[in-house]
């Protein structure tokens, strides 16, 4: 008798993780070169927490107590936090200063750096020279000599002030005047745009010159391939460039220590948020509160960050997808 024999039903299979096909002793090799990967990285690690966690930690148990640099600290709670929002009128000074010049010198200095990076964004020989002139104020950074020159320049009698009366706008010294303080500030920041300039210009440099092209055969005039072209697929940039200087505003000490005088202008009118922190904690020697006010700073400028990344999903695209968009 014949039997027929037929293939068995096919069984599923479950997916098995990739074998590694790397022999033995190379395995074992790598193994055994891990202790020696964390003594190379022992530098950094007691850097990271001698330096940076370490001195985090002293703070955020500072912010709770009176503490003077001389005694020891004394647990008061939440007094610090209570007493900055509730019965501190200068430290609201600040808040509203510093909220004002975030505002108004991060759209700036971005509007302006485009600008620039987008008129040098050419072929031209020159371009080389300009492109190191604009970003030369970047290299200052927020230098104390900078500072110096600007305070000068905006003071009565100074460059400025003759510049405008001899257009026949008569203005105060800028120092001098609650009114001027802050945007002589604001204009100083403006000035240093050099690195996102940079930073614009790499960006531009990337846009397929084709979309500029096929949209002048369609009839597009400069203003609608700028809004159509070059903004969505500079987006990703503009994102990066927003992260970073909207970080450093929130932290700005140096102009308003030097334009200031020290106390923040005349009427507190350039009293930023750092500034009103090392008076707090450098001059009237009350420690525990300068470090309530640190952490309130970090807590904020993580809120803003956050934002600006939630955010980016309805105004960031990278390619033809728009950021956050699930596949």
């Amino acid at each position: 008798m014949t039997v027929l024999r037929g293939t068995p039903p096919s069984k599923s299979v479950a997916p098995t993780a990739p074998r590694d096909r790397r022999p033995r002793g190379a395995r074992r090799r790598r193994a055994d070169h891990q202790p020696q990967a964390y003594v190379f990285l022992t530098p950094w690690i007691i850097g990271a927490v001698a330096l940076t966690v370490g001195p985090m930690i002293v703070s955020l148990y500072l912010s709770f107590t009176e503490y003077d640099l001389f005694t020891s600290p004394r647990w008061v709670g939440f007094d610090n936090y209570v007493h900055m929002f509730t019965e501190d009128d200068r430290y609201l000074q600040s808040v509203k200063v510093t909220l004002l010049y975030v505002l108004v010198a991060v759209p700036l200095k971005l509007g302006v750096s485009l600008l620039v990076a987008m008129m040098l964004n050419t072929r031209a020989a020159s371009n080389g020279f300009y492109r190191a002139a604009f970003y030369a104020p970047s290299l200052l950074g927020a230098s104390v000599a900078a500072a110096l020159v600007w305070r000068a320049m905006f003071t009565e009698g100074g460059t400025v002030n003759e510049l405008l009366e001899g257009i026949g706008w008569d203005t105060p010294s800028w120092i001098d005047d609650p009114a001027y303080t802050l945007w002589s500030i604001i204009l100083l920041t403006v000035w240093q745009f050099g690195a996102p300039m940079v930073i614009f210009l790499a960006g531009l440099k990337q846009i397929p010159r084709e979309l500029y092209e096929a949209a002048e055969v369609d009839g597009a005039g400069a203003t609608r391939r700028f809004w159509h072209i070059t903004l969505p697929m500079l987006s990703p940039v503009i994102f990066f460039n927003l992260v970073l200087e909207a970080i450093h505003a929130f932290q700005v000490f140096t102009p308003a220590f030097v334009i200031g005088g020290g106390r923040g202008g005349p009427a507190d009118s350039a009293l930023v948020y750092t500034l009103y922190l090392y008076q707090a904690g450098f001059e009237d020697f009350e420690m525990g509160y300068a470090s309530a006010m640190a952490w309130v700073l970090l807590a904020v400028i993580a809120l803003v960050t956050a934002v600006i990344f939630r955010s980016a999903r309805l105004w960031v695209f990278y390619g033809d997808e728009r950021t956050g968009t699930k596949s």
